[in-house]
């Protein structure tokens, strides 16, 4: 059974860091590309950011390139997203999934079940 949760959010002032991780388990996860995706409050879903399943390319929206980072560790199944310099605009439900999801629209069956955001003063 496939299976991805999200932690490591929360609230935070403008400026601040957090680390998300997504825990993999029920795949081979060291065979699939992992993209996180977010969806901010009344809005629509935004992909954030990807990487391959090497973890040697790695993608980014022009709205968190330079602040936010993608890794991974194959060897723990484990998804990272390292965000710096959050933004008000960065609050968000943050989302694990499994492929390359450029475009998302619905959340699907590979999702985690989100992680709030909330950057506020």
């Amino acid at each position: 059974q496939v299976q991805l949760v999200e932690s490591g959010g929360g609230l935070v002032q403008p400026g601040g860091s957090l680390r998300l991780s997504c825990a993999a388990s029920g795949f081979t996860f060291s065979s699939y590309p992992m993209t996180w995706v977010r969806q901010a409050p009344g809005k629509g879903l935004e992909w954030v950011s990807d990487i391959n399943s090497g973890g040697n390319s790695k993608y980014y929206a022009d709205s968190v390139k330079g602040r936010f980072t993608i890794s991974r560790d194959n060897a723990k199944n484990t998804l990272l997203l390292q965000m710096n310099s959050l933004k008000p605009e960065d609050t968000a439900v943050y989302y694990c999934a499994i492929g390359k999801i450029r475009f998302p629209t619905t959340r699907g069956d590979s999702w985690g079940q989100g992680i709030e955001v909330t950057v506020s003063s």
